[in-house]
């Protein structure tokens, strides 16, 4: 593989048993929602890095928490305005009969995360109730990547404002490991940083005069972030057994995922959040789990960004 120069990495997160994903977005107003369906219920964790995060029902993925199992995850644009498309995911999960039994009612348990995307193209359009249920009605084994879903709005290398930015998007991957079981990821990638690869070469980012610039190197300078524009949020899922703290162990080794492949992460102006996901019965060693993630989730990052260059976003 000709790693960060042209070809994507292999595979995606719906290899994962009971994962799906759905996408709809709204191209001219650079908008859109991604849903990661697990109707059969996963095991969920979740770590919030980002120091502007914009997120619904992570407080229930504690330990000592009622609920143990979720639905759902929804990834969307819209800032804080786009949590509203969660409703359209429960309404699509409540009229499946999926959903925690209460008794009384089913209630899918559906936690989301937020990029800013409101200054890309329009701030009057965002991700709404229908929007969120009509990905969820697109739910397949299929991902498009790049300018799609939560991506439709996502841009990186802001240093210098949205004029020296590059399109970022939605990415995914999957690894297998020896043992079979499988690991994968799915990225929305909105960053104030660069997307660099593992030798620190920046694939996409800021650029001046037609020249990509070092984001690191500027802020060092005391060059402050010229866009609010940000936040990378995420899902990785295994089929591996996981309990709500392996789930949170394998969220925040994802950050170190988004830490190689986004230079700088996890600033001030992003919200960076991941959540993880666990569906399956597979026993698996932890630390190669958390090794398979912090790469996985490195690889969608640049897949997000290749893919967004070569639909011409």
């Amino acid at each position: 593989m000709n790693e960060g120069v042209g070809m994507l990495y292999p595979g995606n997160i719906c290899e994962i048993k009971g994962i799906e994903v759905g996408m709809e977005q709204d191209a001219a107003a650079g908008t859109g929602v991604t849903v990661i369906l697990a109707k059969d219920g996963a095991v969920c964790g979740a770590d919030v890095r980002g120091s502007a995060p914009g997120t619904r029902e992570t407080a229930l993925l504690g330990q000592a928490k009622l609920v143990d199992r979720v639905h759902a995850v929804m990834l969307a644009g819209g800032s804080a305005y786009g949590l509203d498309a969660a409703a359209g995911v429960m309404q699509y999960l409540e009229e499946a009969g999926v959903g925690f039994d209460t008794g009384a009612a089913r209630v899918p348990i559906v936690p989301a995360a937020v990029i800013y995307d409101l200054g890309y193209k329009s701030a009057a359009i965002r991700p709404d109730k229908e929007m969120g249920y009509i990905a969820c009605k697109k739910a397949g084994k299929n991902i498009a990547q790049g300018s799609a879903g939560a991506g439709a709005g996502a841009t990186v290398g802001k240093v210098l404002g949205m004029e020296g930015a590059e399109k970022g998007g939605v990415g995914t991957a999957c690894i297998t490991l020896e043992s079979g079981v499988r690991i994968g990821a799915l990225m929305v990638v909105n960053a104030v940083g660069d997307i660099v690869e593992k030798d620190g070469k920046i694939i996409a980012g800021a650029q001046m005069n037609g020249k990509h610039v070092n984001t690191g190197q500027l802020m060092l300078a005391g060059m402050k972030p010229g866009s609010l524009l940000n936040t990378t949020i995420g899902v990785i899922a295994t089929d591996a057994a996981l309990t709500k703290d392996t789930a949170t162990k394998l969220a925040q080794a994802a950050h170190n995922g988004l830490a190689l492949s986004i230079s700088p992460s996890h600033t001030m102006q992003d919200g960076d959040t991941v959540f993880a996901l666990g569906t399956g019965e597979k026993q698996a060693d932890l630390n190669s789990l958390i090794v398979a993630c912090v790469e996985v989730v490195r690889r969608s990052v640049i897949n997000a960004v290749l893919a967004a260059r070569e639909n011409g976003a």
